[in-house]
């Protein structure tokens, strides 16, 4: 529901909806765990794709706290098929608003933004997070024309 509601919108108005890019939904993931000879298997609730570059995945939880989507989707993004390249993703409640952004080559390095609020503190940041978006169609899009 919050997909169809509140993401699909915001993916169409920051250009991710448009070539180069491609959406796929619910995608099957593994990330193998080279320690416990182990392989994690999941589904993301939503990947976009440039020319087999990933540009965002999307992990969208009404009633699961962030803590809970984070590790997960940080997993989902190890398994990055292009390293040198980074991944961004994106945890949303629908009501809150959380971005990542991970280089997985080497030691993986990962940075998380603030958390947006639809409701609080005291004004709509959803536009921020439209323009998060966009910021990243921009770039992934300038990436993929190089």
């Amino acid at each position: 529901m919050v997909n169809q509601l509140l993401i699909g919108p915001l993916l169409t108005l920051a250009g991710l909806y448009d070539e180069p890019f491609y959406l796929t939904t619910e995608a099957s993931l593994e990330v193998e765990v080279e320690d416990k000879d182990e392989i994690l298997r999941g589904r993301v609730d939503t990947l976009i794709i440039a020319q087999q570059l990933w540009v965002l995945l999307i992990e969208s939880k009404s009633t699961i706290a962030f803590s809970v989507a984070l590790p997960q989707l940080m997993t989902y993004m190890m398994a990055n098929p292009n390293p040198e390249r980074p991944v961004y993703g994106m945890i949303s409640s629908g009501d809150e608003f959380m971005f990542i952004k991970m280089l997985t080559a080497g030691v993986p390095q990962y940075d998380l933004s603030n958390v947006f609020y639809l409701l609080l503190p005291r004004r709509n940041q959803l536009y921020d997070v439209l323009s998060i978006l966009k910021q990243i169609a921009k770039i992934m899009g300038a990436n993929i024309e190089q």
